[in-house]
């Protein structure tokens, strides 16, 4: 069941981070009895549905009030795919945040067997082999809605070649609760493409 208040509280505590990194203002008092659990979250930010950053954690190492701040802040002015966010652009971007269940391993032992096993639209996914790591959000399966092409962008994003395989490599699967604000840059702009 989502949490409507949760998730307004999410929200509003990642946008406030990123306004008091840019000297906006300071943070509100956020309450929700569920703000002070170790939970792993992404928080990401988009300008006219494109977008323009996305930072999170596999791993409840934080608070889920420190860590949907510290990956609003990081996914603002620390991914590396974007300049840092000015004072400008904040008016204009929306907020995601998206609030990882508990990894569970998928024990595979090829990898079609894999995509025999994921579950579009609902697994997030974790691969790891050796120094290698990445992860899609279940998000990504609107991209790209065959199991294959999934499991081979999650390969590049490791940066494994499209056709690895080894026994040592380790895959998770993860689902999530995500709550949004409306876009309403996204929104103007497709009305005016009609």
């Amino acid at each position: 069941m989502i949490d409507l208040d949760l998730g307004c509280a999410v929200l509003a505590l990642a946008r406030s981070a990123i306004a008091e990194h840019l000297g906006l203002g300071t943070l509100p008092v956020v309450t929700h009895t569920r703000l002070e659990q170790p939970s792993s979250t992404f928080v990401t930010l988009r300008q006219r549905g494109e977008l323009r950053g996305c930072v999170g954690s596999l791993l409840r190492l934080r608070t889920l009030r420190a860590d949907v701040r510290a990956n609003a802040v990081a996914a603002a002015f620390r991914d590396p795919r974007f300049e840092p966010l000015e004072a400008t652009e904040l008016a204009h971007t929306s907020l995601e945040v998206s609030l990882l269940s508990v990894e569970e391993r998928i024990e595979v032992r090829s990898e079609q067997e894999l995509t025999a096993r994921l579950r579009p639209r609902l697994d997030g996914v974790t691969l790891e082999y050796r120094r290698h790591r990445a992860t899609l959000l279940p998000q990504v399966w609107e991209q790209l809605p065959d199991a294959r092409e999934f499991l081979a962008a999650l390969k590049a994003k490791a940066g494994l070649p499209e056709g690895f395989w080894s026994c040592e490599l380790s895959v998770s699967r993860y689902s999530v609760v995500t709550w949004k604000e409306h876009d309403p840059a996204a929104a103007e702009a497709a009305a005016g493409s009609l």
